[in-house]
C-alpha cells in the first residue's frame, strides 16, 4: 500500500519528499539494527550516565533511516507496516532499551501525526522530512482559543527524547475564552524552538531516555496544528482530518493500540537482550557447592533458560500478530467492511499489555536465578531488569484498568477514564 500523489495543496505548491534511500527494505533496516546491537549494549552505562541519547547514536539512527520507518512515504518516510516497525524497534532495544525507547517514542509518533490537518503535515515535514516528535497526549497544558488558533501554556512531564527531538506533540485542555469552562482537549504539534527543557528525570530505570519536563509559555499555535483529542466528557475523538492525505489504511487505524505498540516492542526487545546477557552470566559462573559445575550445567538453570525463551517468544509472536491484526482491521474498514471499533481497540491494547507482563515475568526469573552480583548498580542484567520494571509503570500499561473498561464497554456500561 502506497501513499497517493497529490496536486499542490497550499499556496506555493507541494512537492512530495523522496526518502533518503528509496529502495531501502525492511530486511536491510533490521540488519542495520542488529549490527548495532553490541555497540548499543556496550554504551548502555554511558547512555544512562548522560541521561539522554547521545548525539552520535542519534545520528547513527538518522543515517540508518530508523526514524522514518513508519513515516508516510510522501513525506520522506519508508511507510513500513506496523509489524515491521515493531521488528526494527525490538532489534534496537535488544541492544539498549533506553535508546530503543527514545527511538520508538519519537519515530512512532509519525503515525499519530498522519492524522493532523494536511497543512500541518506539509509545514512540519518541510523540505527534508526530518521528524522526531515525543508526545504526551494527556492535557498538561492550557489552550485558550484566539483568532486563528490558540495561545498555549503548559508543562509536560516524561517527554522521552526531548533533547534530540525536532518537534513535540502535547495535549492541552481547551477553555472557553470568556467562561474558562473546559471544552475537552486537543493535541498540538510544536516546533523545537517553542519549548524549554527542565531536567527533572531521576529514576532507578530508563535514566538514559532523558524523559524530562517540557515547558511552553504563552505560545501561539495556529488551529491547523491541533486536532481534537477528547470531548468535554473525556471521550476520545475519532475524527482525524489529515488522514485523507494518505491512501495507506494503516494511518486510519485507532491511535491507542499503535502508541502502545511502540513501547511493547521496546519491552520485547529488552527481554531478548536480557536473555542474551543471562546466557553469558550462567556460562561464566560456577555453582557454590561441589563439584562446582558451571551454572548452565544445572538442570534448574536449563529449565529457567527454556522457560524464559518461551515467555519472550510468546510475547514477541503475540505482539507481531497484534500489529498484523491492526493492519487487517484498518484495511477492512478502508474497504467498507466492519469498522475498527473501540472494542477491537481495547482487545489489541490488552494483548500488548500481556506481552509486557510475559517479558517482565521472564526477566524476573533471570534476575532471581543469575545471582546477587546481577543486581549490582553496574550489572548489565540488572539494568535490563530495572528498565523493564520502570516501563511497566507507564499509564498505558495499567492492564487492570484496561481489562475493567473492556468488560464495561462489552456489557454496555460506561467506561471509567480513558484506559
Amino acid at each position: 500500500m502506497k501513499s497517493k500523489k497529490f496536486p499542490p495543496l497550499v499556496e506555493g505548491g507541494f512537492a512530495p519528499i523522496a526518502p533518503p534511500e528509496p529502495g531501502l527494505t525492511v530486511a536491510t533496516m533490521i540488519d542495520r539494527a542488529a549490527a548495532m546491537r553490541e555497540e548499543l549494549r556496550a554504551r548502555q552505562a554511558e547512555t544512562e550516565a548522560k541521561g539522554r541519547l547521545s548525539e552520535a547514536i542519534n545520528q547513527r539512527f538518522v543515517d540508518a533511516g530508523f526514524y522514518r520507518a513508519i513515516q508516510p512515504r510522501i513525506f520522506g518516510g519508508y511507510e513500513f507496516s506496523v509489524p515491521d516497525f515493531m521488528r526494527v524497534m525490538m532489534e534496537v532495544s535488544r541492544g539498549c532499551p533506553e535508546s530503543g525507547w527514545v527511538l520508538s517514542l519519537t519515530a512512532g509518533h509519525a503515525h499519530l501525526f498522519a492524522s493532523f490537518p494536511e497543512r500541518a503535515q506539509i509545514e512540519v515535514y518541510g523540505s527534508d522530512g526530518e521528524f522526531r516528535a515525543p508526545g504526551v497526549p494527556p492535557p498538561s497544558g492550557q489552550a485558550v482559543a484566539v483568532a486563528g488558533g490558540y495561545r498555549v501554556t503548559g508543562a509536560w512531564d516524561y517527554v522521552s527524547g526531548c533533547d534530540i527531538a525536532t518537534h513535540f506533540i502535547g495535549g492541552a485542555l481547551v477553555r472557553d475564552p470568556e467562561t474558562k469552562a473546559p471544552r475537552g482537549s486537543i493535541v498540538i504539534v510544536f516546533d523545537r524552538r517553542d519549548y524549554a527543557i527542565v531536567d527533572n528525570w531521576d529514576m532507578v530505570g530508563m535514566q538514559g531516555t532523558g524523559s524530562k519536563r517540557v515547558v511552553i509559555e504563552d505560545v501561539f499555535v495556529p488551529a491547523y496544528r491541533a486536532i481534537r483529542w477528547t470531548n468535554a466528557n473525556g471521550e476520545l475523538a475519532v475524527e482525524r482530518p489529515g488522514r485523507s492525505l494518505h491512501s495507506n489504511p494503516m494511518y486510519f487505524g485507532r491511535t491507542v493500540p499503535f502508541l502502545v505498540a511502540e513501547s511493547t516492542a521496546v519491552v520485547v526487545g529488552a527481554a531478548y537482550g536480557a536473555l542474551d546477557v543471562y546466557g553469558d552470566v550462567v556460562k561464566g559462573k560456577k555453582a557454590h557447592f561441589p563439584p562446582f559445575p558451571y551454572r548452565y550445567e544445572l538442570a534448574e538453570i536449563q529449565h529457567n533458560y527454556g522457560r524464559c525463551q518461551t515467555l519472550i517468544d510468546t510475547a514477541s509472536f503475540a505482539a507481531i500478530r497484534a500489529g498484523a491484526q491492526y493492519m487487517e482491521l484498518s484495511q477492512r474498514e478502508a474497504e467498507g467492511g466492519a469498522p475498527f471499533d473501540a472494542e477491537w481497540e481495547r482487545r489489541l491494547h490488552m494483548v500488548e499489555q500481556q506481552c509486557i507482563h510475559l517479558c517482565h515475568e521472564a526477566v524476573d526469573i533471570m534476575i532471581r536465578t543469575a545471582g546477587t552480583s546481577s543486581v549490582r548498580k553496574d550489572a548489565m542484567l540488572g539494568r535490563y531488569w530495572r528498565n523493564i520494571a520502570t516501563i511497566r509503570t507507564h499509564l498505558a500499561h495499567q492492564s487492570d484498568a484496561t481489562a475493567v473498561n473492556f468488560g464495561r464497554f462489552h456489557f454496555g456500561l460506561p467506561v471509567i477514564g480513558r484506559m
